[in-house]
């Protein structure tokens, strides 16, 4: 399986508990070091979105907290929250699926990692499995608002 596979069934997981069907992974020499589902509604915790779940885990495995040669694939543009963790944890390179008009802080919004103020800006591909990306979110809300 590609990450970015790895990061779809990680977020069909998560839409099957209730969760908005994020998945996340991260990579580090062909290695897959972490995958995780969002996971706000499970653990009670605002913070536990998909790119944050991974960077924590991968962290603890390598013993770092900087992910030096790491890659990221999330099936959604991050928001600021995450591209801000994913500067500080000196992400590579990162690969989302889905853009996010809305809340995403990678090409839209604050376009965090453009900002003089940012520390470190991985390598940015957007549009990755963008098509299964989005459906998994279309579905998952208009499931959600009944129409």
């Amino acid at each position: 399986m590609t990450p970015m596979e790895h990061a779809l069934v990680a977020a069909e997981n998560a839409g099957k508990i209730g969760e908005v069907p994020v998945g996340a992974v991260i990579v580090r020499n062909g290695e897959v070091l972490a995958v995780a589902g969002n996971r706000t509604l499970i653990d009670r915790d605002p913070t536990a979105h998909a790119e944050l779940l991974v960077i924590r885990e991968a962290a603890k495995k390598i013993g770092s907290e900087r992910l030096i040669g790491c890659d990221l694939h999330v099936t959604l543009e991050p928001c600021a929250m995450c591209a801000g963790a994913i500067s500080f944890a000196r992400i590579r390179r990162l690969y989302y699926g889905a853009a996010d008009e809305k809340g995403g802080a990678v090409d839209h919004g604050p376009r965090f990692f453009s900002q003089p103020t940012c520390h470190h800006a991985p390598e940015v591909y957007g549009g990755i499995s963008e098509t299964h990306s989005a459906e998994l979110l279309k579905a998952f809300f208009l499931e959600r608002r009944g129409n």
